[in-house]
């Protein structure tokens, strides 16, 4: 099985930052994609930033220019840089990795468990 730790969320006030972090563990031969989805109270859960294994990154509107993805590989491990917060960044969000876990088999999809970030105006 995949496990995917999440941290770094918490309350922090309008205009600051926070950094998140996931770290991937178990059977995982390769990782082709890791990425950031939020969910706030009444909403869908929305992709925030994505990164592939080659470098490509996706961001959503309303977080261009703020927030920042990265991946270590020796690590398993992906990170959000939030900057500038607002109000509308308050939900929980989640990790998530598509994973190949054994050679020749097709990548499958992993969740973390989520980590609350609380912008207070």
């Amino acid at each position: 099985q995949v496990q995917l730790v999440e941290s770094g969320g918490g309350l922090v006030q309008a205009g600051g930052s926070l950094r998140l972090s996931c770290a991937a563990s178990g059977s995982i031969f390769r990782i082709n994609a890791m990425a950031w989805y939020r969910q706030a109270p009444g909403k869908q859960r929305e992709l925030v930033a994505l990164i592939t294994s080659g470098g490509y990154t996706n961001y959503a509107d309303s977080v261009k220019g703020r927030f920042s993805i990265s991946r270590d590989n020796a690590k398993n491990t992906v990170y959000l840089q939030m900057n500038t917060l607002n109000s509308e960044d308050t939900a929980v969000y989640y990790c998530y990795a598509a994973v190949v876990r054994y050679s020749g088999e097709n990548p499958s999809g992993f969740w973390g468990q989520g980590t609350q970030v609380t912008v207070s105006s």
